[in-house]
């Protein structure tokens, strides 16, 4: 079995948007209630000074994905994180946010933030394991009851 590999991606290709329509598939199956997905993330939000998007392949799969935006001069968002259900519990997510946090150092950023949902109980416990804490909702997620909002210093 080849290594797992973590590398930027075009948001807009096929694999990309393939991975995304999984993940809002998936989110929109958990979170029915009207207004419940926070599903944007443009193509300049991700292009090179301004975040990344990445793709985690191994063995020519695409297993995962997942982006950083910029929000202002100290701090930068997760966005879009995701991995194929029969890829999870292998170490990839951890890959995925490890390397966009690398993206977050590279863009000069102190703080990364992100928001999860109450109900997706691994993506919590993944944050919380690589140090990230609980914080006010912040931007779009502000009166949201099924947001999580989290972040972590670099």
């Amino acid at each position: 079995m080849d290594a797992l590999e973590v590398r930027p991606h075009d948001l807009l290709s096929n694999e990309a948007q393939t991975l995304i329509a999984e993940l809002n598939a998936e989110l929109s199956a958990m979170y029915p209630e009207e207004g419940a997905t926070h599903f944007r993330l443009d193509p300049s939000e991700v292009r090179p000074g301004n975040g990344r998007f990445v793709i985690a392949a191994r063995d020519g799969r695409h297993l995962g994905c997942g982006a950083v935006r910029r929000i202002d001069a100290r701090t930068a968002e997760l966005k879009r994180m995701y991995v194929r259900p029969e890829a999870r519990n292998r170490g990839v997510a951890r890959a995925v946010l490890r390397a966009l946090e690398a993206e977050a150092r590279g863009l000069g950023v102190g703080r990364l933030v992100l928001e999860t949902g109450v109900r997706q109980a691994a993506a919590l416990a993944l944050y919380r394991r690589e140090g990230y804490a609980v914080i006010p909702p912040y931007g779009e997620y502000v009166g949201s009851p099924l947001s999580v909002c989290m972040a972590k210093d670099l």
